[in-house]
């Protein structure tokens, strides 16, 4: 079996027709016989190249309004057969069957037709007419018979093509066209999840199915030997300015933080380590809100994770600047900002993007995968309830709302303690409940926070009011929990002996 094989003709059939010229036009001078079907066979003849038309192979028209055009044996035949068997030669001869050696497919767009019609709920009929069964059937064909046939799946490849031609005079490798039998698989096997996801919405079918097509070379995983790759389109979240090559760490941090932000509306700064915010506060200037949320723990601020939901301008990167920081995360900067920023080379600077989060989270365990809904639920459920006979003032409820936010991000256990819209402490990813209450009270005595009059978020529920007694030892006044314990009325008694406010939400925020 031959390893160089010489492209003597190509079947074309594609939807979309950009960049498209150039490579037909290298094609015709290399003297490769074109065979084409409707639009294609249109817009070849536009460019005043001959070609064939399918229906003079098959004899037969396109019928069903396109929906039917190569599916013929003598298409599929000029494509499958296998030049070194003496069988498949003599019917190809007997048929009069064309050998193809190079097809060229893309797909009717799937995915993108799904997107545009899915915001207005209707639809469908525009959606099923662009699932391609002819180009899936003519991709996986060709790619079967890699041996003998070289395909390009898509518009991505017309590149590689060029290179093949040009440098190989006509001709493709086994190795180039074996690449190229992956590449159209994967291409397909994507397809088809798409597919199959949009029709199994319901999840009737209990079966995990994904597929993302492009991905990211980190600089390594968690620790320096452990590799580590981004599936995804990271250009979609955020866009890069200045910085080094951004890590798998920087990306579970950058999660966690536009997590965060996206709760908050008003003028809003968050710094964050390992996931969990350190400080975090609203203000009505972003270089106050800077301030107040490094005030939190200036300490553990150090090599963290910065962002905010408004402009970063001089006066903000003058103060922020000062502080060694691994990451900033904005929707904007001002030009001067920039300057100084970028005066640290590997201090990696992103925009954010404005960009629809997927529903559904996964995660690799064991030897399976689970899945969940993303928690969206907004950091404060109303109606919310007051279960004591003290009810919280305007201020203190605007503050457990602020708190409840950061909660719903912190870490399990998590407790958290704000005060006029700022972190004053946080007890984050501990064993015991009390202990999380403990580790928040420390961190605001630490910086010399004071906690009276501030309020306590939790979590989870408190199983007994020892929480709500060390509580209130330290100056807290008022509670924000979702409630559900068999003793919820312990703390409930208790706040009421001491004129505490407590709120129930009814959901948890656990994240493990």
């Amino acid at each position: 079996m031959q390893s160089v094989k010489k492209i003597s003709s190509a079947l074309v059939s594609v939807y979309h027709k950009e960049n498209l010229e150039p490579l037909l036009k290298l094609l015709h001078q290399q003297e490769i016989i074109l065979y084409a079907t409707g639009g294609t066979k249109d817009f070849i003849e536009s460019l005043h190249l001959p070609v064939v038309a399918v229906e003079d192979i098959t004899e037969y028209p396109g019928i069903l309004g396109g929906r039917v055009k190569t599916l013929h044996p003598k298409v599929f035949g000029g494509i499958l057969n296998r030049r070194s068997h003496s069988s498949d030669v003599a019917e190809v001869e007997k048929y009069k069957i064309p050998a193809i050696d190079l097809v060229i497919v893309d797909l009717y767009p799937f995915e993108e037709t799904l997107k545009k019609v899915r915001p207005s709920g209707d639809g469908e009929e525009e959606v099923i007419e662009k699932i391609d069964v002819g180009g899936v059937a003519l991709i996986r064909a060709a790619a079967k018979n890699f041996n003998d046939v070289l395909i390009i799946p898509s518009r991505d490849q017309y590149s590689f093509l060029h290179h093949v031609l040009e440098n190989q005079h006509g001709t493709s490798s086994m190795e180039d066209r074996r690449y190229m039998a992956t590449q159209a698989f994967n291409i397909t096997s994507h397809y088809d999840t798409a597919i199959f996801n949009y029709f199994n919405s319901d999840k009737k079918i209990t079966t995990f199915k994904q597929s993302i097509l492009t991905s990211h070379a980190l600089r390594y995983g968690e620790n320096p030997h452990q590799k580590g790759t981004f599936y995804g389109r990271l250009e979609e979240v955020f866009g890069q300015l200045h910085g080094k090559e951004i890590s798998y760490n920087n990306l579970l941090d950058a999660d966690a933080a536009i997590a965060l932000m996206n709760e908050f509306s008003d003028t809003t700064f968050a710094i964050l380590k390992h996931n969990n915010a350190c400080g975090i506060a609203s203000r009505e200037h972003v270089v106050d809100a800077w301030k107040a949320a490094l005030a939190a723990d200036p300490v553990s601020a150090f090599g963290g994770i910065l962002i905010t939901n408004r402009v970063v301008t001089k006066a903000v990167a003058e103060e922020i600047n000062q502080l060694f920081f691994e990451l900033i995360i904005a929707p904007s900067y001002d030009d001067d900002a920039l300057q100084i920023l970028k005066t640290k080379k590997n201090r990696i600077l992103i925009i954010q993007k404005k960009t629809t989060i997927p529903q559904a989270q996964f995660r690799s365990l064991l030897n399976g995968v689970i899945e969940q809904d993303r928690d969206d639920q907004a950091g404060l459920i109303l109606p919310k309830k007051t279960v004591t006979n003290t009810s919280p003032t305007s201020v203190q409820d605007a503050d457990m709302e602020f708190a409840n936010k950061i909660v719903k991000h912190t870490k399990s256990n998590a407790i958290v303690l704000v005060k006029d819209k700022q972190l004053l402490g946080s007890g984050a990813g501990q064993t015991s409940r009390v202990d999380a209450l403990k580790q928040a009270i420390a961190k605001a005595g630490q910086f010399q926070l004071s906690l009276k009059g501030a309020v306590m978020a939790s979590d989870a529920f408190f199983p007994f009011p020892d929480c709500v007694e060390i509580a209130h030892q330290a100056g807290i006044r008022a509670i924000i929990q979702p409630g559900g314990s068999l003793k919820d009325q312990d703390s409930i008694d208790y706040c009421n002996r001491h004129n505490l406010a407590m709120v129930m939400t009814g959901m948890r925020h656990f994240k493990h």
